[in-house]
């Protein structure tokens, strides 16, 4: 019985370690952290009712005709990256928008005359449609990062869609522009994904440099990383959205300038793909 009660603790404890590390990694338990004195006033709340979501309603689209489109290729869709001799490159930013975070790197970009794609979660979206608009009056492009940042592998193609239409009728609560690039949460990828995506005629945006800023990366360490391994045509991956102190403003004001000077140019992620 001691015994049996000693294991139990030790799993215990071992579960409580695990969960308050992936929250603090920003993930799991815990990926966004909002109160109510940082909500926006004009928090916006997406229904069924909303024209985007009862355009792309899952229960509209029967399984059988989901992926008409699918013949597409990987090579058309999906991007890690897109190589050129015009020493291109791509920021791009997850999980945001975010009431403080995000502001924060919009005038680190605005100092240096940077255009980035923003990847936003509506349910952020909802909660800070202020910062989401500010990116949008920036500038910069959006991104579908889904509606709530839920895995696609644990999901049906039906529930795909909804988490898809849903975020796309947050960002067009705070943009006219037309979303035609998607995220998958994590990266995490599938053939039921490949087929949901081809039906809604997005393009999978992926990446080739992971900065694990989410993971507090040091500052000086996502700079090295990001000077040792880019190349023309990259998109680099960063986040607008850690569950606490951010090393990501930091690094941007490190890496920007070398970058520069190293004779990059920096696009936005649709600037980049449709490139000659």
């Amino acid at each position: 019985m001691v015994l049996a009660a000693v294991f139990l603790l030790l799993v215990t404890v071992t579960l409580w370690v695990w969960v308050r590390t992936r929250a603090a990694e920003g993930y799991g338990a815990g990926r966004f952290h909002h109160s109510l004195e940082e909500a926006d006033s004009d928090f916006v709340s997406v229904t069924e009712e909303s024209p985007v979501a009862q355009f792309f309603h899952a229960e509209d689209i029967p399984v059988s005709e989901m992926g008409s489109g699918g013949e597409t290729s990987d090579d058309e869709i999906v991007y890690h990256s897109r190589k050129n001799d015009r020493m291109e490159i791509a920021l791009s930013f997850d999980d945001g928008p975010h009431p403080r975070l995000t502001p924060i790197i919009l005038d680190i970009l605005e100092e240096y005359g940077i255009k980035a794609t923003f990847f936003m979660v509506g349910e952020n979206v909802g909660y800070y449609p202020a910062a989401a608009r500010a990116v949008v009056e920036a500038g910069h492009e959006i991104g579908n990062h889904t509606f709530s940042h839920r895995k696609f592998g644990r999901m049906t193609e039906h529930e795909m869609l909804d988490e898809i239409a849903s975020c796309e009728d947050a960002i067009a609560s705070v943009s006219e522009n037309p979303v035609h690039f998607i995220r998958p949460p994590e990266g995490q990828m599938s053939d039921a994904m490949r087929r949901v995506v081809g039906t809604l005629h997005y393009r999978i945006i992926l990446w080739d440099v992971d900065t694990r800023d989410w993971a507090h990366t040091p500052p000086a360490e996502i700079s090295r990383h990001i000077l040792d391994t880019v190349q023309a045509g990259d998109i680099i991956l960063m986040h607008d959205f850690i569950g606490h102190d951010s090393p990501t403003p930091e690094a941007l004001r490190m890496v920007i300038p070398e970058l520069l000077a190293r004779g990059y140019r920096f696009v936005t992620v649709g600037e980049l793909v449709d490139g000659d």
